[in-house]
């Protein structure tokens, strides 16, 4: 990439900025910084001032990189697109505009869609995408049943009015913003408040606040509505990140840098999908983020840290403390109090390569150039305090208006970003497969008119997010089976011509996250405690949702981890999923997978074959095929003799055997597996 003469007027011509042709992704410049002048010839080469290294650098050299037009033209940093929903040739197949984004693109590649999966498999899907739960057999026949043509549009509408949404979708905003309630590092210090804030998402979900309401309480809540309980536990958002126990005197400086880096990085990757993070230390190296655009955002948490006030939430009779992150407050203690340790500095410093003992004067609040409409004044969101307040600087409140201004600031790209998670858990992969980074670096989008689309309908409805469930849910892309039902010669040209389903012309089959899991066990096993809020716990076989869970950094449950429940030390946007021998252990040898199997037998009736149909009934949602309860009836049989020839007693040996056959029936694909 060539310096133009437009990128010395403006700044852009950091070394960071070349092609890997000229510094082979860096390993030049290191080289030369070792074998001594290179860098200072190659600035020399392209024109640049030298700096020397013994030469301090002054406090007003700090670059100010200005975003240039070509930059602005990624994708995802323009404007929505206002096209209206296309034509297509095969409208019966649609059951909304969601559809028809996708069938315009199944006709150019000539791919036809999968046939609709049947209500049974579509039944249980829904319960697991909206609830995290199986359907009862109660349920489920009450659906199936339901010949009337709405039959699925209110079973939908039934889901999302459950109280079960939010503790469903609360746990994948735990992942976005890397909920703990413990501080991390050496002595992972618990955090005994923090769950006010899984509260919080909970309470938000389920009321269906609207979704730029939910933003700007989780970043300056205490600033725009701090009479609302609600608000003030949202910024429990800015204080779930780590924090180290152990700091020399050295570090506390760096530490305050490094609490700062944390909240920026995760408010960026969560709501914007763009990893600010990375220009902490040059100009970032893809996207058009410049350094001093980093250090102005960080500014405005300048003086936020964690503290503890006392509120009453809406669903207790009592006040309680709870955790949250503003100024003003009194300091929540860590082991570096009484060392000298200020627990913020009164001003955030432009940082050459990070370092706090490079300052290059004081950074402003500000917001990222490349989001911000050519023409509009940062002072359209930095508006002063209410008369008479002292306590925050209400710069937080800026970012937060900035961050939700679908015309002027960054609001379009946050709709994007939202709607693209909500499909992205409701199909397993997004429209943009990398959630966390709708970058220059990220996936594009498969779909970019459908994603505009969803991102529009979200602004125009209120930022309400069920309308946007409620139409992914209904339509005929959510409704497809998988591979099957087709003729071997089709489905191998679909193959060819799409083998990563990007078109979606089918549903792959997906396994189960560790909660939903773990929450299946409960429900069948009629062991789940459906209670609402409140603390979480550490013991693992708690009848609790595993959303209540306590987070503790270092001392994560072993058998969450098995199933790939995450670190919760960064923002995760999409979780990994593996397939290991211990997951199938975890069934077959455990305690706990044993003890479940027990409580399952413990609820069938007591004639046998009525036994078996109730097993399928309860753990797989369907009955038995024919070969399968004559196999199952044969297995019954033999172990029923050999634990009577150890000793047990006839009726004894049957239990037995019983809870043998709901152990095999949880460790089947079938339960932890969503066709």
């Amino acid at each position: 990439m060539a310096i133009t003469e437009n990128d010395k007027a403006t700044g852009r011509y950091s070394l960071f900025k070349l092609s890997p042709q000229w510094f082979l992704a860096e390993g030049v410049m290191m080289r030369g910084m070792r074998r001594g002048g290179m860098v200072i010839s190659l600035l020399l080469l392209l024109g640049l001032p030298e700096v020397r290294a013994s030469e301090p650098p002054a406090l007003s050299s700090f670059p100010r990189t200005v975003v240039s037009d070509d930059e602005r033209d990624h994708w995802s940093f323009l404007p929505l697109r206002g096209q209206g929903v296309p034509e297509v040739k095969h409208g019966g197949w649609c059951r909304n505009p969601v559809d028809r984004f996708v069938m315009a693109r199944l006709e150019r590649a000539g791919i036809s869609p999968s046939p609709m999966a049947t209500r049974r498999v579509v039944a249980r899907r829904a319960w697991f995408s909206v609830l995290g739960l199986p359907p009862s057999p109660a349920e489920l026949d009450r659906f199936l049943n339901d010949s009337k043509p709405d039959a699925w549009e209110r079973l939908v509408l039934r889901l999302l009015a459950s109280p079960h949404y939010g503790q469903r979708w609360a746990r994948h905003w735990m992942d976005v913003a890397r909920f703990a309630e413990s501080g991390g590092f050496e002595h992972d210090s618990d955090r005994n408040n923090a769950y006010h804030y899984r509260d919080f998402l909970i309470a938000a979900f389920n009321t269906d606040m609207p979704f730029d309401r939910f933003v700007k309480w989780q970043l300056a809540g205490d600033e725009l509505a701090p009479e609302d309980p609600l608000a003030v536990m949202a910024t429990g958002f800015l204080a779930a990140g780590v924090f180290p126990s152990q700091l020399t005197e050295a570090e506390f400086e760096s530490a305050r840098y490094d609490e700062l880096d944390d909240i920026v990085t995760t408010t960026g990757v969560a709501l914007l999908g763009l990893s600010v993070g990375c220009a902490r230390c040059h100009d970032h190296k893809y996207d058009p983020i410049p350094s001093q655009d980093y250090y102005r955002l960080a500014s405005a948490f300048t003086e936020t840290i964690r503290g503890e006030i006392t509120v009453q939430p809406p669903w207790q009779g009592a006040a309680s403390k709870i955790l949250v992150a503003s100024e003003g407050l009194p300091k929540l203690k860590h082991n570096a109090d009484g060392r000298g340790f200020p627990h913020f500095y009164k001003q955030t410093h432009f940082l050459a390569r990070g370092d706090v003992s490079q300052k290059h004067g004081v950074a402003d609040t500000g917001f990222l150039q490349v989001l911000v409409k050519k023409g509009t004044q940062e002072n359209t969101w930095l508006q002063p305090p209410p008369k008479g307040w002292t306590r925050t600087s209400f710069r937080r409140a800026a970012l937060a208006r900035w961050i939700t201004d679908p015309n002027r600031g960054a609001g379009h790209l946050l709709a994007r970003v939202i709607v693209n998670r909500l499909w992205h858990y409701h199909l397993g992969t997004g429209l943009v497969a990398t959630p966390n980074d709708l970058g220059v670096q990220g996936d594009e989008p498969t779909h970019p008119e459908l994603l505009d689309y969803l991102a529009r309908r979200l602004i125009e409805g209120g930022w309400r997010l069920k309308p946007i469930h409620h139409l992914l849910l209904t339509s005929s892309v959510y409704l497809q089976a998988g591979q099957v039902g087709r003729e071997e010669q089709d489905l191998e040209l679909c193959r060819q011509l799409d083998v990563g389903n990007q078109l979606w012309w089918h549903r792959p089959r997906r396994r189960l996250e560790a909660e939903a899991i773990r929450d299946a066990l409960l429900r069948v096993s009629g062991l789940l405690d459906s209670r609402m809020y409140g603390p979480g716990t550490l013991d693992a076989h708690s009848p609790r949702r595993s959303v209540f869970l306590k987070v503790k950094r270092s001392r994560l449950v072993p058998s969450m981890m098995l199933f790939d429940w995450p670190e919760h030390l960064v923002s995760i946007g999409r979780r990994a999923n593996t397939t290991t021998a211990a997951q199938a252990l975890e069934f077959m040898n455990s305690p706990a997978g044993r003890g479940y199997a027990h409580r399952v037998a413990d609820r069938l009736p007591d004639e046998a074959v009525q036994a078996i149909d109730a097993a399928w009934r309860i753990v797989l949602g369907r009955l038995p095929r024919s070969d399968e309860s004559q196999a199952v009836t044969r297995f019954l049989g033999r172990q029923a003799s050999i634990y009577q020839a150890a000793g047990l007693s006839s009726t004894r040996a049957q239990q037995v055997a019983r809870v043998d056959m709901c152990q095999a029936l949880l460790g089947m694909n079938e339960f932890i597996f969503l066709d």
